[in-house]
């Protein structure tokens, strides 16, 4: 599920005092730079859809799509031909299995020695599978400066370490409102069952959350695995967008659904 890291949902870097007026759906773009160099992608948010492509340096493109209508996620590799699908069912499913196997490796740590134990849970954080991680807590770290934006910035820590920062602007400055966002929050519940810890971190906008975020982040540091990324969005305009970007191209084939991670 990396993927879904990298494209976490927020928005930014419109026309600041000017309301999104002219099309239903809200296009956002965004860059990301991280050890691998820099990629870009691209998010179209509807009422009950969602769409983020995003190219990798390596000119690699893939789609998320998410359809709260029907509670059903895509991730469409475009080089490839292939897709993935998972339904609330599959997620909760896989949430079930992975819970499950955490677990087991909790309990098979408990019989190795100190140091060996360190040793393994430090290689396992290093693959984005923390043991001991809780939702992340946001703390107030004071203001900051983005672009033309003044911002609120936060420091996101897991057990009293820090591991993220955002800087965030009211949803209003950009012109964007709680309707336009609204399915995003769908898509944060969709994610929990498979990420508890990470869910709010990636899609929740807008609102306060229980954990002290809140507003539109328009820049984020964070990591992926490990890699320290930054992701900073540098566009938003409003559009009406085809049917068709939402849909799998044809000719494309599915894949079976495996474990998370693989």
């Amino acid at each position: 599920m990396k993927f879904t890291v990298r494209l976490v949902l927020a928005a930014s870097m419109c026309l600041a005092g000017r309301p999104l007026l002219a099309a239903d759906g809200i296009l956002i773009v965004e860059k990301r730079t991280a050890a691998g160099g820099t990629g870009t992608s691209q998010i179209q948010i509807e009422k009950t859809r969602i769409r983020a492509e995003s190219v990798d340096p390596n000119g690699g493109r893939q789609a998320f799509v998410f359809d709260g209508g029907t509670e059903r996620l895509r991730i469409i590799d475009y080089g490839k031909k292939t897709y993935v699908e998972m339904t609330k069912a599959d997620m909760d499913r896989l949430g079930g299995q992975v819970a499950g196997m955490m677990a087991q490796m909790q309990e098979k740590l408990k019989s190795l020695p100190p140091a060996q134990r360190a040793q393994m849970e430090a290689m396992m954080k290093g693959r984005g599978m923390n043991l001991a991680a809780v939702g992340t807590q946001y703390r107030k770290a004071g203001a900051g400066k983005v672009g033309k934006w003044s911002c609120d910035r936060y420091e996101g820590y897991q057990n009293d370490q820090k591991i993220s920062e955002v800087c965030t602007v009211a949803p209003a400055v950009l012109g964007i409102t709680d309707d336009d966002i609204q399915v995003t929050q769908q898509l944060t519940a969709f994610l929990r069952a498979l990420m508890p810890e990470n869910a709010d971190q990636m899609f929740s906008l807008g609102k306060s959350d229980p954990q002290g975020f809140s507003g539109v982040p328009v820049r984020r540091s964070y990591s992926v695995l490990g890699r320290p990324a930054v992701t900073e969005l540098t566009d938003v305009s409003r559009q009406t967008f085809a049917d068709s970007i939402f849909e799998v191209p044809e000719g494309f084939q599915k894949q079976a659904l495996g474990m998370p991670g693989r």
